[in-house]
């Protein structure tokens, strides 16, 4: 399947994915926005209650505890004092990365 994809933009957006899933399952683009919307939903909610979240041939999400930690400021030197936060972290498939980077 070839994407569409708005030529001015060297990503892809909701829209067009949205309008990429109208053209190959056939549904309308208000659904397909819908569908990703929720998707996208489900994904925030599993991650903000600390679940790993596992995409078969696309990728792993989970949320990883950064300690507090001293850093600097690469303006001026000065240390600076980073404080603790969760961040989310994604590992690549397997599959994904052989279709990315094909031998």
């Amino acid at each position: 399947m070839k994407l569409i994809r708005n030529k001015d933009l060297n990503n892809l957006n909701k829209k067009e994915i949205a309008r990429n899933i109208f053209k190959k399952i056939g549904i309308s683009k208000s659904y397909a926005e819908e569908i990703i919307n929720s998707l996208i939903e489900i994904l925030s909610l599993g991650l903000s209650d600390n679940k790993t979240i596992k995409i078969n041939n696309f990728g792993t999400f989970s949320v990883l505890f950064k300690k507090e930690r001293m850093g600097r400021n690469p303006k001026n030197k000065q240390a600076v004092l980073i404080t603790k936060r969760n961040v989310i972290s994604f590992k690549v498939s397997s599959s994904l990365k052989k279709k990315i980077n094909p031998l």
